[in-house]
């Protein structure tokens, strides 16, 4: 049946429907022969309207969209051709603003692609001021606001990444992070721990995953990654403070190899990783390093995070130049013999309590053991190296776009592990962060380090400071389809 149809069923029930209608109010009234020719009328009226909106409709199924147009543009033509299209003696079916031609939508960075993979890009830059004006403008014991008194490009980063996404079926995804700037010096530019570290400079991260379909799903990935010891990471846009932590400076960066996760429930995952070593992307030795750990949700407000990590840091060959045998670019190398065999040791752990939607406190505790020898011969010298302390942080948001962030850390470097040096060191840094725009942040900082011996370069070297001063504007942007934390 058309829609003519019905309504001309419809409508021919009316003067008895009206009639019914007045019964009720009066049971005298009968309707009289005006009525029921008015009645008639008004439903050839109704005819003639359904016929004209029918034609109109066709009309509007067929009207031309531009051939390569986007929805938006798409839908502008529709609502055009529908407000051409109007009832005789009716007012127009469409808003006044329908009619108003849109605007094609200006070109943007492609951010989520067919399939469900991202494209993420981020600029991470900063100027920050050194009170001890120290030689170089280097500050001592950062991470990434290596320089003082310099406008610096501490990243620039391309992130592609597909996840795996059983509800499409596809147990495979693979991410790869591309990095560029003064951060690329600080994680992979030490020839000691990295064979051939120009070859990785800039590839962060590169890894392919796959679920396995056993229980829940064991989700592993193979590549390298960034390092989940330590409640810091690499990406500013996702930190409550601008600079990072002594912790986040010690602690691995990255590991390449394999690693496993299994999730027992909301509440409980456990993971299981065992690659070449810390900082390694390619070994020093050939002993493999293994970790252990949980991801604990005990309730719903607190995550609690727990790794054991166990490795041998202590290369088995020293460089050499006269290889005599064909060989890999820069891999010219002479055995080590006897060498060193100890191992490391680092219990790390971090909980973090989302005390209100606009409060949050973490606290991380971290120890860490190494040995040089694991069996030292007499005469010998196999003394631990310690490095122990913790970090506390907090952060209150004080309006949808500002933030203000404290950070506080203590630690206990004995054997010089970190810094060279048995010292005790602190620090405390402040962090407004304020969001300018979406995907815009900047971040105004004031940090103090010190330590109970005198350390920090000055602008004298032979007199370093027991302090350090810094004050620091980093500006951050970003875009991306990937939701969350990168």
């Amino acid at each position: 049946m058309t829609n003519r149809m019905k309504l001309v069923v419809r409508y021919a029930f009316l003067p008895v429907l009206l009639v019914s209608i007045d019964l009720r109010g009066s049971a005298q009234t009968q309707p009289n022969s005006q009525d029921v020719e008015q009645l008639k009328q008004f439903v050839l009226d109704l005819e003639r309207r359904v016929a004209v909106l029918e034609q109109q409709n066709q009309q509007l199924r067929s009207a031309t969209v531009p051939s390569g147009a986007t929805g938006q543009q798409a839908a502008a033509s529709l609502l055009l051709a529908a407000d051409e299209l109007r009832v005789p003696g009716a007012s127009s079916a469409l808003p006044a603003q329908a009619s108003t031609p849109v605007s094609p939508a200006s070109p943007q960075l492609p951010g989520t692609l067919p399939g469900g993979a991202t494209l993420n890009y981020t600029f991470d830059g900063y100027y920050e001021y050194n009170f001890n004006n120290p030689t170089g403008r280097v500050n001592d014991l950062r991470a990434y606001d290596v320089l003082s008194n310099v406008f610096s490009i501490n990243q620039a980063d391309f992130i592609f990444d597909l996840d795996p996404d059983l509800s499409v079926h596809r147990r495979y995804g693979f991410r790869i992070d591309l990095q560029f700037g003064q951060a690329t010096e600080t994680l992979q530019g030490n020839p000691n721990n990295e064979t051939r570290p120009e070859i990785y400079r800039n590839i962060f991260q590169a890894y392919g995953s796959y679920i396995v379909p056993a229980g829940h799903g064991i989700d592993i990935d193979v590549g390298k990654w960034a390092s989940s010891l330590g409640y810091e990471g690499n990406y500013t846009k996702d930190q409550m403070n601008y600079s990072r932590s002594f912790y986040f400076y010690y602690l691995p960066f990255y590991h390449a190899g394999a690693r496993a996760s299994y999730k027992f429930n909301d509440k409980l995952t456990a993971n299981y990783w065992v690659v070449n070593g810390t900082n390694q992307s390619e070994p020093t030795n050939g002993y493999k390093d293994e970790m252990f750990g949980y991801v604990l949700t005990p309730v719903k407000p607190v995550t609690w995070t727990f790794n054991y990590y166990l490795g041998q840091e202590h290369a088995d060959t020293v460089p050499a130049t006269n290889c005599t045998v064909p060989v890999q670019p820069g891999l010219c190398l002479a055995p080590l013999n006897p060498a060193p065999n100890g191992k490391l040791h680092i219990f790390d752990s971090y909980a973090t309590w989302q005390a209100s939607p606009k409060l949050t406190f973490t606290v991380e505790g971290d120890y860490v053991i190494q040995r040089e020898w694991a069996n030292a011969a007499p005469g010998e010298s196999s003394a631990p190296e310690h490095v122990d302390g913790g970090v506390a942080y907090a952060q209150y948001q004080i309006t949808p776009r500002g933030a203000l962030a404290a950070r506080t850390e203590y630690l206990s470097d004995r054997g010089g592990l970190f810094s060279n040096e048995t010292q005790a060191l602190k620090e405390i840094t402040g962090t407004y962060k304020y969001s300018l725009s979406d995907n815009f942040d900047a971040f105004l900082e004031y940090r103090r380090d010190w330590s109970n011996r005198p350390y920090f370069i000055t602008s004298n070297p032979a007199d370093p400071s027991s302090h350090q001063d810094t004050t620091t504007l980093g500006l951050v942007w970003w875009y991306g389809g990937k939701q969350g934390s990168w």
